[in-house]
């Protein structure tokens, strides 16, 4: 019997707003990059957020080292856009 190996798609959907979320939750890609980089594992990942199922999460991280640029270029964008929130939030603009 041979292996039949095929490729994963990531489990990561984009929003009407334009946020990446994980599989069919409510929980960012912002939000598993972030703990990862804190040296949370898969596994403590699924612990805060019982949501994600761990396939989904093991997904999101190889996803997320393989195109490390385009995923740092998506935060800073986000980052970005919550600042210019949070900007108008305080000059009263929204």
């Amino acid at each position: 019997m041979t292996l039949a190996i095929a490729s994963e798609v990531a489990p990561l959907k984009t929003d009407a707003d334009g946020v990446v979320r994980v599989g069919q939750t409510r929980v960012t890609l912002d939000t598993v990059v972030a703990v990862f980089q804190q040296g949370a594992t898969a596994e403590e990942i699924s612990d805060r957020y019982p949501s994600l199922n761990l396939a989904d999460i093991y997904a999101t991280i190889a996803f997320y080292l393989n195109h490390q640029q385009e995923v740092e270029s998506y935060l800073q964008q986000r980052q970005q856009q919550a600042q210019e929130v949070r900007q108008m939030n305080q000059a009263g603009e929204v």
